[in-house]
């Protein structure tokens, strides 16, 4: 038996003294009510309803019942509410890489929005990224992973105040001739994680490039103006470079490119996988 169902028919057919009434009140056929009520005495073992008359009338025994059965109801919708500010409460946050898109974010929000579930974005480092997925503190994360191994990639390249003559980029163009000290390449904190400084490091030997010619770009800002000036060019993704009014080459060497995976916590009751509709959602965020 569906209780609440059935004492909704109760109280209903006691305010408006009417089966008829009562039924289109809750939007069910007539009969139906007439079958809860009926299941309602059967398991109380008492007639809540004088039939007898003209008009429907709450017996004694029904009476009895009614303030009952009236706040078990109130206290099942208390329940409800309970349940769906406990649910809107719930914010399930999503660690991002620094510098996404505006209209990148705006589209996770509100793809968990249309899924009934509340999303906060947090733009981290890698490490960071990584580090609250093992702890709980995040509920979902794009992680770095060696591009060949990755769920999807993001090309990697040089942004510049002026456009290199190349469709592609092989670090050994930027082989600075003999005496002159060439332009350093600035590295951001997304690039930061060890295989990826390792990589670069050995491609940039492997070209005859200086060590000293690569460093970490600091604040975005102050490397963006660095290479805006053009003291300086900044390893990164081609949307970052476009969105600041730089040129963009990509690099050849897929090798150096990032790699992303999705992850996801088992804390706090998680699954530990990421929905679809998050994953399409979060893999146009670096793009």
């Amino acid at each position: 038996m569906d209780l609440l169902a059935h004492l909704a028919a109760f109280t209903a057919t006691a305010d408006e003294v009417s089966f008829s009434r009562a039924a289109d009140r809750l939007g069910i056929a007539q009969p139906l009510l007439s079958r809860r009520i009926k299941s309602l005495e059967t398991r109380f073992g008492g007639q809540l309803f004088d039939r007898s008359r003209r008009q429907v009338t709450v017996t004694e025994f029904g009476s009895s019942l009614l303030p009952y059965a009236r706040d078990v109801l109130e206290r099942a919708g208390r329940l409800d509410e309970a349940a769906l500010s406990a649910r809107a409460a719930r914010v399930r946050v999503v660690g991002v890489p620094a510098h996404c898109a505006p209209v990148a974010l705006a589209a996770v929000l509100r793809a968990g929005s249309e899924q009934g579930t509340t999303l906060a974005v947090r733009e981290l480092p890698p490490q960071q990224r990584e580090s609250g997925i093992g702890d709980g503190s995040l509920a979902y994360a794009l992680l770095r992973v060696a591009p060949e191994r990755a769920a999807f990639r993001v090309p990697l390249g040089l942004a510049a105040a002026k456009r290199l003559a190349r469709r592609s980029l092989h670090l050994e163009d930027l082989r600075p001739p003999r005496g002159v000290a060439g332009l350093p390449i600035l590295t951001l904190k997304e690039d930061e994680v060890p295989y990826a400084r390792d990589r670069l490091a050995r491609a940039a030997a492997r070209a005859g490039l200086p060590e000293t010619l690569l460093r970490p770009a600091g604040p975005a800002a102050a490397a963006l103006a660095g290479t805006l000036a053009g003291r300086a060019r900044l390893l990164c993704a081609e949307p970052f470079a476009r969105q600041h009014g730089a040129s963009w080459t990509p690099l050849a060497d897929t090798a150096l490119h990032r790699g992303y995976e999705m992850g996801a916590s088992e804390s706090h009751g998680g699954t530990g996988e990421v929905p679809r509709w998050l994953a399409e959602t979060l893999a146009e965020v670096t793009r």
